[in-house]
Order: C-alpha cells, then structure tokens, then sequence
C-alpha cells in the first residue's frame, strides 16, 4: 500500500469537534447530493493514478516530500471553515497559528524581534524579499550566484532591479573572489545567499560573505528556502555548519515549509530582522480591516488573499514536531543526509562513476564516466529512463565543466554541459530502503553501462 489510509478517521472526529464549536447557531442542512460527490470523487481518483509514486522511497528525484499527516490532516479540518488569512475578519483563529508558527520558524534561525508571514511558495516570498531589498537600495543592484535558483534573475526583471550573477566554485557554491571584484563596483545593493542550491544543494560561504560586509555596504538575503531547516541538525560538514550558525546576522530570511516542513503546497515563508520594515507595506483596506486594531497579517504582505489552511497545518505539524535540534524533526532530516552520504559511497566504490563533491545536505549529483561528456550526457539519458522501468525514478541536471574540473581531468569536453543523474534523498524512510534501492538502480546499470572505461 503507497498511500496512508490510517489517519483518515481522525478526520471525522476532528471536523465533529469543530462543528460543536458553532452549536449555538440555528442547525444548517448540508444540500449535498452524496451520490454525486462519490461517482465524481472516484473519477478524480482514478484521473491522480497519473503521477509518480511521489510518497514511495523508489522516488528519489524531485524536491516532492510528502507532507506529514498531521499536516495533510490539519489542513483538511480547515476547509469546513476556509479561512482566509488576509485579514483577521476572514481568519480570526488560523491568523493567530500563522503568527504563532511564523515566530517559531524565526526562532530556529536566531530571531525574535522579527517581520514575517506565510506566502504561497519560495518565489512569492523571494519577490518580497527583493521587493522590500530594492525600498531599501533604490537603483542598486542585487546579485547571486549562477547556480541560484533562477527566480531570482526573473523576479529582479520583474520588479525592474538591476541583476548580475557571480560565478560559482567548483563545488556549486558563490566564488567569494568574484564577488568581491563585483562589490568594488559599488553597485551592489543586496547579494543573495543561496542556503542549499535546487541542483546540487550546495551552501554559499556565508561567514566569507559576511566578512567582505565589513568592507562593502549591502544587505544579505539568505534564499533557504530548501536548505533552512537543516540548520537544526548534526552531521553537516564544517563548512555548512559554520554557514548555518551564522544565518541570524542576515537581514532577510526565505524558507519553504512545503520542502522539508512536511508541508502542502503551497507554504513559503519570508522572514525580515528588521520589524519596522513593515512601513513599506502600510495601505488601507476599510472595507477588509474593520473589527480589530490589532495588525492584520495582510498589512505586511503583498498577497492578498492566502490560504489559512496553511498555517494551520504548519501550527499543528512544529506543535507535534518542534523546531528543536535534536528533536525528533531534526532526527528525521538528518535521516535524509545520512542516506544521500551512504549513496555517495556506494557511488564511488562502483569505480564508474564521477561524483563532482560530497552533498552538503541531501542531495547527490552524478555523471557515468566516459571517453567524452556528450557519452556521458547520452548514459545518463538512458540510465534514468531504464531505472524509471524498474520503479527508481531520479531527476537529472545540467552541471558546468567548472563543477568536474578537479574531479574529470581525463574527460575531452566535447560539450560544455554534463547531464547528470541526480537524487534527492529527502524522505526519512530513504535511510532503511538504501540498500533495495541501490540493489535495483546497480542491476540497471550492469545493463547499460560497461564494466570499467
């Protein structure tokens, strides 16, 4: 069985909790015709067998964590009420949970004086943490590494900020040197440190960074939004560790709850050190903000509407699983770094394979070795579709030549990009399936690759 059928009954007797909360108002027929929402609800169920086996251990390719019951749970209660979190009118209860998880995520990162709330995913919170970079800067410009994630390059067109990207290391992280030549420029306004690259999950040298801000002028924007809740756990290497320890001295902070927060999509969070920068998103709404003083969620954000639904499941998932190192959360993540670090040896033992650098958290870039890069290009190709058969699914990614310069000198760079194969070994249960995993993926590549180049 893939899918949890256990908890559902929870259900039924949370919603039945809730509805006792209301029993003072004049009872409400429901017209629902049963008949019809059981032939169209098992229509949608046949129609979602179309996907990947997202929840299953055998998929180890894209960022997909399934959320924790406790999530999936706590946002179903919330939609016999539908909150609206804009306003506290339209979401009086899951307003406070929103506020209350928000802090404690910021808490996790060093801050209690703080500005934050829940947005719709990374990007959205990006394009405030940006928009908020460029009140602060006007006219300056706001750079990042080339293998951050490309929002940042979209989002700056479209806020109009100008835009440059620093070349990156041969381990995927900021080239600290190049950074420093753009910085003497004095242009720059804001340089995003990426926590956790979406194709490698390399750390940008954040203390580096923070050094060269006693020279130069500029804030931090700290883009972890995979790579934040790693902060919480053991095992990280010295380099990552010293970079996580320092996350409180940024002056903005991005982190998805719905990567490694155990949450549904879609649930970002954007963090400021500074609260009085909520002045840039004063406005008045008479006819949504009437029946409270108090500050509505909606006067800090520039999304309007969003969905309380979220910030419930987020208050009930860190309620049951605190953002505490070692806690059992922490314990779990650190699960998926401990398998993505036993893929790697298994990798490297097997003699053909090129492995770039060890993963800095969970997740592992490989290249089969070959007389040139476009044959390597082409075995990747056809390892992922022949393991994609027998159930494994992976992801792949484009790397530069940069990446493979110290670790592929006998390689002829007929191309200058290798397409690799590349897990993402986010899912606790990764650790005790590693072995069947490993077993399956090793049969296909006695097929497909040669014994030894």
């Amino acid at each position: 069985m893939l899918l949890d059928t256990t908890t559902i009954s929870l259900l039924d007797e949370a919603v039945r909790s809730l509805d006792q909360g209301f029993s003072s108002l004049p009872p409400v027929d429901p017209r629902v015709d049963v008949g019809a929402l059981r032939a169209c609800l098992t229509e949608v169920a046949a129609r979602m067998r179309d996907n990947y086996p997202y929840p299953h251990p055998y998929y180890i390719g894209q960022m997909l964590k399934p959320p924790h019951p406790m999530a999936r749970l706590a946002y179903a209660l919330s939609l016999w009420i539908n909150p609206n979190n804009h306003a506290l009118d339209g979401g009086h209860a899951s307003s406070a949970l929103e506020k209350e998880a928000v802090a404690q995520i910021a808490h996790m990162f060093g801050w209690e004086a703080h500005l934050g709330h829940l947005t719709g995913g990374g990007t959205m919170a990006n394009l405030e943490a940006l928009w908020i970079a460029e009140q602060t800067n006007p006219g300056r410009t706001i750079v990042a590494s080339d293998q951050a994630h490309y929002t940042h390059r979209r989002l700056t067109g479209v806020l109009k900020i100008p835009f440059r990207e620093v070349a990156c290391d041969s381990r995927g992280r900021m080239d600290v040197s190049s950074l420093e030549e753009i910085l003497k420029t004095g242009e720059v306004g804001t340089v995003v440190v990426t926590m956790g690259t979406t194709a490698t999950g390399s750390i940008d040298p954040l203390p580096a960074i923070l050094e060269l801000r006693k020279t130069f002028e500029f804030r931090i924007h700290l883009d972890a939004a995979y790579g934040g809740y790693f902060r919480l756990i053991d095992g990280l290497d010295p380099e990552a560790r010293a970079a996580f320890d320092r996350m409180s001295e940024a002056d903005s902070i991005v982190v998805d709850p719905h990567k490694h927060g155990l949450q549904p999509y879609g649930c970002g969070c954007v963090l400021f050190s500074d609260p009085s920068l909520g002045r840039f998103y004063r406005h008045d709404s008479p006819y949504t903000y009437f029946t409270s003083s108090e500050l509505h969620l909606g006067e800090i954000s520039l999304e309007c509407s969003r969905p309380g639904a979220a910030a419930v499941a987020l208050w009930a998932t860190q309620r049951l699983l605190p953002l505490l190192p070692g806690g059992s959360f922490a314990c779990d993540l650190a699960q998926g770094r401990r398998a993505a670090l036993s893929w790697v040896k298994r990798l490297v033992a097997d003699g053909r394979y090129v492995v770039p650098f060890p993963p800095q958290l969970d997740i592992v870039v490989w290249a089969p070795r070959s007389r040139t890069v476009s044959e390597s290009s082409r075995l990747s190709e056809t390892l992922f579709r022949e393991a994609a058969g027998q159930g494994i699914h992976l992801a792949k990614a484009r790397l530069p030549r940069i990446l493979f310069s110290e670790v592929w000198p006998e390689a002829t760079w007929d191309e200058d990009h290798v397409t690799c194969l590349r897990a993402c070994l986010m899912k606790p249960e990764h650790l005790d399936w590693i072995e069947r995993i490993w077993t399956t993926y090793h049969s296909v590549a006695d097929r497909v690759l040669p014994a030894r180049v």
